[in-house]
């Protein structure tokens, strides 16, 4: 439990697999946002050091809270797509804070869900979000997170999850092959290695290797862009079954959470694709499952357009920590 006077700045970071974000939370206030690439710096230290150094003349910060990209454990965080650890005995030890609190970055993003405003969302279809119900966040990035707040009458909880890792499921032949063709690379083919940006690439290979396609390398963003202007098949190809899975997963899970306030979907990939999203299989296979697909259509789902969702979240811990 971090303790503080509201009066003091707390520094807030929400730390990826592929981007970290700082900002000084300053007497309710958040500061700038600045946005660092992960690739550019060798140890988190190094880039919390840039950070603090750019405040050169503000006052010292002593308090801290992280959102990472990982298993926290102990306050300790190896982040899953990145060589960085994040730990907050060292850190207290290494800047002097006088306390670091660390949660899982789809944890922030949980408690940020009923929090966010019409502007920060765009609807994806569904009905609408029951009160005091569940709701429930999945976010393709560097990987794929998953996180559900869960109303209790006491300020509601939240539960991170490894979902993203789980198996990835198929309902067709089709299916079936691609997935048998990323088993020969990674033997155990997740949620993950097909919902995120580098699992983009993978549908991408995969399906140019199904269909016996020479391609050019692309990376995710010129996959997704040929596969939006439709100036590529296979890339087009690639990003239908991006969609259509994440529709499946996303429906999967708001049964397993009964997540009828609503199914929200973060990270940058999808927020550069929303146009293509509403005219995808995203929803149809969402809502495609069986003797229960009347609950899931009735589920409203949710893009988050917001720039920074995860600073919602930290927002609001921070408030209830100084509280």
């Amino acid at each position: 439990m971090i303790e503080r006077s509201r009066s003091e700045s707390i520094l807030l970071a929400d730390v990826g697999g592929t981007n970290v974000r700082f900002a000084v939370l300053e007497r309710g206030k958040l500061g700038p946002i600045a946005h660092m690439a992960v690739a550019d710096h060798r140890r988190f230290t190094d880039a919390l050091e840039t950070f603090l150094a750019s405040r050169s003349g503000d006052p010292a910060i002593r308090h801290v809270l992280f959102g990472a990209a990982g298993v926290v454990r102990d306050q300790r965080c190896e982040l899953t797509n990145s060589s960085w650890l994040i730990d907050a005995r060292e850190l207290c030890a290494q800047f002097e804070f006088s306390d670091v609190h660390i949660v899982n970055d789809f944890e922030a993003i949980g408690w940020a869900l009923p929090r966010f405003t019409p502007a920060d969302l765009l609807a994806l279809g569904g009905g609408r979000p029951a009160a005091d119900a569940p709701m429930l966040v999945l976010g393709p990035g560097t990987g794929l997170g998953v996180a559900a707040y869960l109303p209790n009458g006491q300020g509601g909880r939240v539960v991170s999850s490894e979902y993203g890792h789980s198996t990835l499921p198929s309902v067709s032949a089709r299916e079936d092959a691609i997935i048998e063709r990323l088993r020969q690379r990674f033997a155990h083919v997740s949620a993950e290695r097909v919902l995120s940006g580098e699992g983009l690439t993978n549908l991408y290979y995969a399906i140019a290797s199904l269909d016996g396609v020479v391609i050019p390398k692309r990376s995710a963003p010129e996959i997704s862009k040929a596969g939006v202007a439709g100036s590529c098949q296979i890339c087009r190809a690639a990003l239908d079954a991006f969609c259509a899975w994440l529709g499946e997963v996303a429906g999967n899970l708001a049964l397993a959470f009964g997540a009828r306030g609503g199914v929200f979907i973060a990270g940058g990939i999808v927020r550069h694709i929303c146009e293509y999203m509403l005219k995808s299989q995203f929803r149809s296979r969402f809502q495609a499952k069986g003797r229960m697909s009347g609950y899931v259509e009735a589920v409203p789902t949710y893009l988050i357009v917001h720039e920074d969702p995860a600073f919602v979240g930290l927002q609001f811990l921070a408030a209830q920590r100084s509280s």
